[in-house]
């Protein structure tokens, strides 16, 4: 069964996926990253403008197969498009198909937005009532790190 965690009171959810990122590339893991088109594009972005020594390898998943088998960091609109089965890092709103099919599910949640919040409770609803048990990670507590 899928492991799954919620991280809350995330202040800034496209800077914690971009450090999320990096600490799984330099755990070794391989991470895809779901979410609405626009939030992909923007991490897309923040990802290659990351500092030389934080580079985090990755790709879209629209990207030639050679490029997916070798990222171990793949953006993607949806977790089936994804080749690897590894870990799963939740941008959007909605329960992501497919994450049955993940060893680990990590949902950020947002500190300042109560529609993201209302829609994680949903989420977690979810997943509780699919047999889940749900690590709860409290980002502030832990002083912001991914």
């Amino acid at each position: 069964m899928t492991a799954i965690a919620f991280h809350f009171n995330v202040p800034d959810k496209l800077s914690y996926a971009c450090r999320f990122a990096r600490k799984a590339l330099r755990s070794g893991s391989r991470l895809v990253i779901v979410g609405p088109e626009q939030t992909l594009a923007q991490l897309d972005d923040m990802l290659w403008q990351l500092a030389p020594q934080d580079f985090v390898a990755h790709c879209r998943a629209d990207a030639d197969v050679e490029l997916l088998h070798a990222s171990p960091v793949v953006l993607a609109p949806a977790a089936q498009l994804a080749r690897h089965r590894e870990l799963l890092l939740n941008m959007g709103s909605t329960v992501p198909d497919g994450y049955a099919a993940f060893a680990r599910l990590v949902e950020v949640v947002a500190s300042n937005d109560e529609a993201d919040r209302r829609q994680a409770r949903t989420r977690w609803r979810h997943y509780a009532a699919q047999g889940h048990e749900i690590e709860r990670h409290d980002v502030v507590l832990a002083g912001g790190a991914a």
